[in-house]
């Protein structure tokens, strides 16, 4: 079985058959161009959201923190003052609420 026609190698940086000079420079910068289209179409059809979009979400994810952390506080307090037991409630409480802001503003951050 006889070896397929192949063509001669030529040195690096010289002209093709054709007459173009195809180098890896070339090559490079074509795979750079074709990225780049690539990722702008991508922006396109997919585009990032407003700073107001991102403003509001960093504000919900404030709120959502902070919210559970002041529930404890109070709920904390109110029972503190009830049973007349100090900080024995109330700094629980805390930790749990803030715990609980933290597990669910990371939930929101990562929801699908």
């Amino acid at each position: 079985m006889a070896e397929p026609d192949r063509a001669p190698e030529r040195p690096h940086g010289a002209p093709s058959p054709t007459g173009a000079n195809h180098n890896a420079a070339g090559d490079s910068l074509a795979g750079a161009a074709r990225r780049a289209a690539e990722r702008s179409e991508q922006g396109r059809a997919d585009p990032e959201p407003s700073l107001g979009v991102r403003l509001g979400q960093i504000g919900i994810l404030g709120w959502t923190i902070v919210v559970p952390t002041l529930l404890g506080v109070v709920v904390g307090r109110w029972l503190d003052r009830s049973f007349a037991t100090g900080v024995f409630f109330s700094a629980p409480l805390i930790m749990i609420g803030a715990a609980f802001g933290l597990w669910s503003a990371w939930k929101w951050m990562h929801r699908p």
